[in-house]
């Protein structure tokens, strides 16, 4: 990582308070929530949105995983990948389209809501629009809440991956590089 971990003897009491109530939640400070410290209100709202997204957030878990899955892929954030790809597939997104993603092939799904938000999320982040028939084929799937919330999802998912990239966020050792075109922080010929 390219900022220490703060040690949690030297921390202010408002580091301090923002990492117990980040441990109480998420059973410990770890991956970006080390780095966002440095600047603990904003760690501790970044903490807020991530956890609804995660958790209360109106789409389906798998939804919210995929989502999680679709913003690491295009940024290559693989400590994102590695923490959630498993719980991905457990919630009904098929284990071969998650290998799809990863090697920046076409996913298939099962579900036609999921395919409709793949390439909502997709033509966002790829193209920076959503075309007037993706977006009603969302909509119809999703509704207006489940649009913000898909759009909420990826804003701070790319987040929490331009965080970890930036800040070289210590790669799971147990782990195998996700995608065959990265290794470590760097871009290598597939």
């Amino acid at each position: 990582m390219r900022l220490p971990v703060i040690d949690p003897d030297e921390m202010t009491p408002r580091q301090r308070e923002v990492a117990d109530r980040i441990a109480g939640r998420r059973g410990a400070v770890r991956g970006p929530f080390r780095v966002w410290l440095n600047s603990p209100e904003l760690c501790d709202r970044v903490e807020a949105l991530g956890a609804f997204l995660r958790f209360d957030s109106s789409l389906p878990l798998r939804l919210r995983e995929l989502s999680l899955l679709i913003a690491a892929r295009h940024f290559d954030a693989q400590y994102s990948w590695n923490a959630h790809w498993e719980k991905a597939v457990s919630e009904g997104i098929p284990a071969e389209a998650v290998r799809a993603i990863a090697e920046r092939r076409l996913p298939l799904f099962d579900r036609a809501e999921d395919d409709t938000f793949y390439r909502f999320c997709v033509e966002l982040l790829e193209n920076h629009f959503v075309s007037a028939e993706t977006f009603a084929e969302a909509k119809k799937h999703f509704g207006a809440q489940g649009l913000v919330d898909t759009v909420g999802s990826l804003g701070n998912f790319s987040m929490l991956a331009l965080c970890l990239n930036a800040f070289e966020v210590d790669l799971q050792a147990d782990r195998e590089p996700p995608f065959p075109d990265i290794r470590g922080y760097a871009r290598v010929r597939a």
